[in-house]
């Protein structure tokens, strides 16, 4: 009888990205997160959700979303490189669905597969991911938006004071326990299915000015805690179970 192989690698990726999210659920627990948003109906946790859309968020704050939209039907475009196991066994653990590549390697095809199956289901992508540069947006999701003919979304988040590593080339950003975190949402942008290459980098610099725009105000927001029209919590809410 011969013994199955045993994929020790797999394994320690499985239990590590399980232990991780575990631990990174119960550290976004403790913080005070609150969200507004430029267009509600943007919002996939939302009753009124006009949807699906191209999330767009800097690398950086990558662990803040997946934490508390969870059921919400979306998919996280990951790169392929070796460290993003861990990160996709992460986040699997929140609910989100994911699909290997990039922009122009593998990932178009892969999220073309995904919505020929399931065509509400929404995007996160980080756009100065995997290498950066830092908070430049590629031009990538200008492309998917036009193929797919569905909305970018910018994705501003903040924290207040967070810890940072410095070494890395995004300066990824750690909230402090039962701090401040803010999200806000910006307006949906949307992008014709035809453009020319200097369309396409007319969009490009336009989507990154709103994120980078819509970021520095989460920040600004987290740091001041002041009070804010429309702002709700946010925290861990299926799709729609938001009545608005």
């Amino acid at each position: 009888m011969q013994v199955p192989k045993i994929d020790l690698v797999r394994m320690t990726m499985r239990w590590g990205g399980t232990l991780l999210a575990f631990g990174i659920r119960a550290w976004m627990r403790t913080l005070d997160a609150r969200i507004v948003c430029y267009e509600p109906e943007m919002d996939p946790a939302v009753s009124i959700f006009d949807g699906p859309a191209i999330y767009v968020v800097w690398h950086e704050y990558l662990a803040l979303p997946p934490c508390n939209r969870r059921g919400c039907d979306v998919t996280m475009l990951l790169s392929q490189h070796r460290d993003a196991h861990w990160l996709t066994e992460v986040i699997r653990q929140f609910g989100f669905k994911t699909v290997r590549g990039s922009s122009t390697r593998g990932g178009v095809q892969a999220i073309l597969n995904i919505r020929r199956n399931n065509r509400g289901t929404s995007l996160v992508i980080t756009p100065d991911g995997p290498r950066g540069p830092r908070r430049e947006l590629s031009s990538g999701c200008v492309f998917i938006a036009g193929m797919l003919g569905i909305p970018i979304v910018p994705l501003g988040c903040g924290f207040d004071r967070p810890w940072r590593n410095n070494r890395a080339w995004d300066k990824f950003a750690i909230p402090r326990p039962s701090s401040r975190a803010r999200i806000v949402l910006g307006p949906g942008i949307r992008v014709p299915r035809k453009l020319s290459k200097e369309d396409i980098e007319e969009y490009r610099k336009h989507i990154e000015s709103v994120l980078v725009a819509v970021t520095t105000e989460a920040e600004t927001w987290a740091a001041d805690g002041s009070m804010r029209e429309g702002e709700r919590a946010f925290y861990p809410v299926p799709q729609g179970a938001i009545q608005l």
